[in-house]
């Protein structure tokens, strides 16, 4: 298993590298990610280059058994390339050109600045191809930033326009640019549309697509070079998790593998539900498993730091992605920088240098890991759900959320924390995918549902599948129009009701916010609150597992479950307040579609499960600081302790468990 960390030796004076390299590798660690801010090092002006020193940094970490991964450095564009081609600085909104000195500064549709990333990538890779220790390549980093506004992109935006619709009568009919007379006459006339809130939606979608594809682009010119260059070595980029202005989804495709930067220390102490579920989507993205390329290793921040990981938190963290699906580790940093931006960022090692007790931790998770690594090796995780996520609905929901509050990810992370606090593992999929493998498919705030899409949803159901959907499901077509029939549309039978109106209920921390009261039966008995939306459902087949309480909602549903053929739909038209409530609904959606939990965890225990080449890992998670007892398969090895188990085991607080059960 390869473990290890972010490396900058360009920030240190060379009689330290040495001691770095040795310190690595008493630590367990084996791989490093090194200069993917190092342009203007590699390249000080154009057309020169310098590799003597990254030369003399590989050969010293090759003398301590350490091997690495480059980064192009194109995320960080030398002064050089500012000030004599202006023209690949990205153009802010009021027409200005962002000012050189940060890193990301770049425009993606400059002919340029392409021009000049391709000759710094293919001389990297022609230069290293033949490193013994070069494994493998970063392609910039953490792309998604900036948006730039300048006439080439807006020349771009028109010719991919042009090639995505053929002619204006096409643009026209599916925009609807005859609201507000905005029809356009020729591709010239078509500008950017930087505002969501006032400019027409189906353009602001097909914007945020085209700047996801400029991304794309951008990366393939330099897969192109580095497979042509490097046919041996994989190629990965850094992804940031659940960021949401790009389409993972193709940016992803044509890489060896996923890696993605987990940071989840930020404020007091909680169970880092978003660092699973973004690992979940990482997974999803090529349907295998992925890389950590930056895990937290400190205290984050730039201006101002974050607090510091608890001792066990580093290790837990780290074991919470390989327990969904992680099979590399690198933290970052290795030692805090004492200039620059990232001062407060704080690495494995502080200013001084000094392994101290996050060294030592990481140290220590690393000896656990290559512990078990022959145990993990051709296991992943094959989870029973399937939750739909989708970036049409992403970003078409924030262009136009509806409700106040509406968001994709907070719709979610409702469903997602209590799959997570049930014991369930979940898939993140694309709306496009297969369904069959799965017992139960869930598709929060489904915004865009195309036809296709809708009936594939329908016929999952019928032939025995439980599918839940909520408020706001089905609203759009795929070139975000709204739909000409009555919600939920095509998925009305499979749902069993029927959207007859809907409103919004407000901020409910607000002064114009108010709520619903919902009473619950059978399943989900008890009192709840509906806040923020509520469709006005009619259950036409299926049956009411909540209800509203008040005068003029009482002959609409607030959740419903419907049989339909051999499956069942389940609906949700509201957000309900309590936790509670979502987790009564899917223990009953599970029940349903006869999904068990390995086991039951205690509030605070995590439970994943990985599988494969005939071996079952179980992994339990303490997110608490104070010790759990979990009820376990008896006489099972626990592998880090080499222990059997008991019918319970004792997590510490911050502990980990990974019992091998098959």
């Amino acid at each position: 298993m390869h473990i290890g960390v972010d490396y900058y030796p360009e920030h240190w004076p060379r009689e330290r590298w040495e001691t770095d390299a040795r310190m690595m590798a008493e630590a367990g660690f084996n791989i490093v990610r090194l200069a993917e801010f190092a342009w203007v090092l590699l390249e000080p002006s154009e057309g020169q280059f310098d590799f003597d020193w990254l030369d003399d940094a590989l050969a010293v970490l090759a003398r301590h058994g350490i091997e690495a991964i480059l980064g192009t450095p194109t995320a960080a564009m030398p002064g050089w390339v500012a000030r004599k081609y202006p023209e690949t600085l990205a153009m802010q909104k009021d027409g200005t050109r962002i000012t050189w000195g940060a890193r990301k500064n770049n425009c993606f549709s400059s002919g340029t600045f392409r021009l000049l990333s391709e000759r710094i990538t293919r001389a990297m890779a022609e230069h290293y191809r033949d490193t013994p220790n070069v494994i493998g390549w970063q392609t910039d980093n953490e792309f998604g930033h900036p948006v730039c506004y300048c006439d080439s992109c807006r020349a771009e935006f028109q010719a991919w326009l042009r090639r995505k619709y053929g002619t204006l009568e096409a643009l026209n009919a599916t925009w609807g640019t005859h609201f507000w007379g905005h029809v356009f006459g020729t591709w010239d006339e078509i500008t950017i549309p930087d505002d969501p809130n006032r400019h027409n939606p189906s353009a602001c979608l097909d914007w945020q697509r085209f700047y996801s594809w400029l991304n794309v682009r951008f990366q393939d010119d330099q897969i192109r070079i580095l497979r042509a260059a490097c046919p041996n070595h994989f190629i990965t980029h850094n992804f940031m998790g659940l960021f949401h202005e790009l389409d993972y989804y193709e940016l992803a495709k044509d890489l060896d593998f996923v890696s993605w930067d987990n940071y989840p220390v930020w404020g007091k102490p909680a169970i880092p539900y978003n660092a699973a579920a973004a690992a979940d989507v990482m997974r999803g993205l090529k349907k295998r498993n992925f890389w950590i390329m930056e895990q937290t290793a400190g205290p984050g921040g730039a201006t101002e730091y974050g607090r510091n990981p608890r001792p066990g938190e580093i290790r837990k963290i780290a074991f919470q992605q390989v327990a969904h699906g992680a099979d590399g580790m690198i933290w970052f940093r290795w030692r805090t920088c004492t200039t620059g931006r990232e001062q407060y960022w704080h690495g494995l090692l502080g200013h001084d240098g000094k392994g101290l007790r996050r060294y030592q931790e990481a140290a220590q998770t690393a000896s656990d890991l290559h512990k078990i690594a022959a145990a993990l090796q051709g296991t992943t995780v094959r989870a029973p759900v399937a939750i739909i996520y989708d970036y049409d609905s992403i970003w078409a929901l924030r262009i136009q959320p509806g409700y106040a509050g509406n968001r994709f990810h907070a719709d979610l992370e409702r469903y997602y924390q209590a799959l997570l606090r049930a014991g369930v593992n979940v898939d993140m999929i694309r709306p496009i995918d297969d369904l069959s493998a799965y017992r139960a498919v869930l598709a929060p705030d489904l915004y865009i549902l195309p036809d296709g899409m809708a009936r594939a949803l329908s016929n999952y159901v019928q032939g025995g599948g439980v599918l839940l959907a909520d408020s706001r499901t089905g609203v759009k077509t795929e070139t975000n129009l709204c739909h000409e029939r009555t919600l939920p549309g095509l998925l009305s039978d499979a749902l069993g009701v029927t959207i007859e109106e809907y409103e919004s209920l407000g901020d409910p921390t607000g002064p114009q916010g108010f709520s619903y009261r919902i009473i619950g039966r059978e399943a989900l008995t008890g009192e709840f609150t509906g806040i923020r939306t509520a469709e006005w459902a009619r259950a036409t087949t299926a049956q009411p597992l909540a209800t509203y309480e008040e005068w003029h909602m009482r002959p609409y549903v607030a959740a419903s479950r419907n049989q339909f053929g051999e499956g069942y739909g389940y609906f949700v038209g509201t957000v309900a307040q309590e936790e509670r409530f979502y987790d009564l609904l899917i223990a009953d959606l599970l029940r349903h579609a006869g999904v068990t939990a390995p086991l039951a965890p205690p509030p605070g225990v995590e439970v994943s499960v990985r599988e494969g080449d005939g071996k079952t890992l179980l992994f339990l998670l303490n997110h608490t600081d104070t010790a759990q007892r979990v009820r376990v398969p008896r006489g099972k090895v626990e592998l880090l302790s080499g222990e059997t188990t008991g019918d319970t085991w004792t997590l510490d607080r911050y502990g980990v468990a990974v019992i091998r059960w098959v």
